[in-house]
């Protein structure tokens, strides 16, 4: 720790003062807890929301959302929300362009914006739906970025709940573009990460974007499941996603034809099952999920069944909760195994590069690479411990860790097979710029290993800033050297600093 806090020193600068004052400048709005709903329900974000912190809910917030968003009265279903960051990595050194490869590092920067339309409808029937704009989302011609919006999480719900003497069922059907984002706990792949990411260069390793648990379907699709919560003790939950067209296009507005997943039918199923016990200021929960997707290549013709290929994912999830005023205390944990069949076409073309070139690499003697593998695995394990005091003062340390089948398939550096050495992007050698710096993979294994460290404080109870240390001990499967250009994990090391408001 002593080790980390002098980092954090040392990094602060001139950018930090900057970011603080940006912080005083944004206090008064409102974040954390969605607005809209603490005006409907007429309560607290900590009702909701364990010691305050969005998205991880109580059991009172778990039941607000299980049955449809529709506890209280209706009121206008509108709320806002903005972000503002700052991230320094450890090292930008070892680049031909650190302006791109890690643009606006060290510079306090607006991210991005949301604005939700959730609520409750009527008695039966609510929503929550987030449409975010990204003040960095493209990269235009004259190396500048540009703004774009698009459809974010939505989740469209009808619920009813039945309680007697002998017991409590609450039922529903969700709506929803993004698999488990109708989930209730923290662990779900659509809600472990839950720090809103910046997406400028310079934030391309912080906490947000080190490996979580999820789906190789991705999101922005269109799927509608059914659920069941017995008791407060058993849930249940069952359903398929398809490509987000025609009258469900809305769930991917804003995404081009290219950048939209493209799955095969409506033969794409999700599950969740959990168990959850509540006694006292306690409440656990162990459950499962996954899911199965059949999923076209990018850029491919969804029409040749040789560009189809296959996601199946299953996984393991816990979390702990202790909710006692001053204290809040959560622990989590997920894993999922993922298995990847590839395309008849990916395994017979090979890797490719950015512009879809062939890749050809051999090893260090001058060999041929092994042939691509037809399918990969990859298991993702994430832990989180987390501490808040009077809702108002908070940390946490996390553990991630990615493991997985070596391909070379995943390589984008390597030896060149004429000058047997790493290809140089400048042309200096005269080589073709096949190897990438920074983001390269020189082994084709996607092994990634770190902790995040992080402070946070509510000065207000809808305003959170935070500070995070993301530090590497692996990255894309190598300690040392990982890009073949040198660079090693712990250079990726991150300090992030943050402002959540919504209003």
């Amino acid at each position: 720790m002593r080790n980390i806090g002098a980092a954090l020193r040392g990094r602060l600068g001139a950018g930090g003062v900057s970011l603080a004052l940006l912080l005083l400048a944004m206090a008064p709005y409102e974040a954390q807890a969605l607005p809209a709903f603490a005006r409907q329900t007429g309560q607290n974000c900590v009702a909701c929301h364990a010691g305050g912190q969005f998205p991880e809910l109580t059991p009172y917030g778990r039941m607000f959302k299980l049955t449809g968003y529709t506890i209280g009265t209706r009121v206008v279903p509108l709320s806002v929300m903005g972000v503002a960051g700052y991230a320094k990595v450890a090292d930008t050194s070892k680049s031909d362009n650190p302006a791109s490869d890690f643009y606006k590092n060290g510079v306090p920067l607006l991210a991005s914006g949301s604005v939700f339309i959730a609520g409750k409808l009527t008695d039966n029937i609510g929503a929550f739906s987030q449409i975010t704009y990204d003040n960095y989302a493209n990269l235009a011609t004259d190396n500048q970025y540009a703004g774009h919006t698009q459809a974010d999480n939505m989740d469209f719900r009808y619920a009813d709940r039945f309680i007697d003497g002998n017991r409590d069922i609450v039922f529903g059907v969700s709506l929803n573009n993004n698999p488990s984002v109708s989930d209730p706990w923290n662990t779900a792949a659509a809600w472990m990460q839950y720090v809103p990411t910046p997406s400028p260069a310079s934030h391309q390793f912080i906490d947000g974007k080190s490996p979580f648990p999820g789906f190789g379907s991705g999101g922005n699709l269109a799927g509608l499941s059914a659920y069941l919560f017995w008791n407060q003790t058993l849930y249940a939950e069952l359903g398929s996603y398809r490509t987000s067209k025609g009258a469900l296009s809305f769930m991917s507005a804003g995404l081009n034809g290219a950048s939209t997943t493209q799955l095969n039918g409506s033969n794409n199923p999700y599950w969740r099952l959990a168990l959850s016990h509540e006694w006292g200021p306690h409440n656990l929960m162990v459950g499962t999920s996954g899911m199965i997707a059949h999923v076209y290549d990018a850029n491919s013709d969804i029409t040749d069944p040789n560009d189809l290929g296959r996601f199946k994912n299953v996984g393991v999830d816990a979390q702990y909760q202790y909710i006692l005023d001053p204290h809040t205390v959560t622990v989590q944990m997920a894993y999922t195994r993922q298995t990847q069949d590839y395309s008849a076409n990916t395994i017979a073309n090979g890797p490719v590069d950015a512009n879809g070139n062939p890749l050809v690499f051999v090893d260090a003697n001058g060999n041929p690479l092994a042939p691509v593998n037809p399918s990969d695995t990859t298991n993702i394990f994430r832990a989180k411990l987390s501490y808040v005091y009077q809702a108002r003062y908070g940390g946490s340390v996390a553990l991630f860790n990615r493991t997985g089948t070596s391909n070379t398939l995943n390589q984008n550096s390597g030896y060149d097979p004429v000058f047997g050495v790493t290809s140089d992007p400048t042309g200096a050698l005269g080589a073709t710029a096949l190897s990438t710096r920074v983001t390269g993979n020189f082994s084709g294994n996607p092994g990634t290993r770190g902790y995040t460290y992080e402070a946070f404080w509510m000065p207000v109870q809808y305003v959170r800033a935070g500070v995070q240390y993301t530090a590497y001990s692996k990255y894309n499967g190598a300690s040392d050297n990982y890009d073949g250009f040198g660079r090693n994990a712990r250079d990726n090391n991150t300090l992030f600093l943050y402002v959540w408001g919504a209003y």
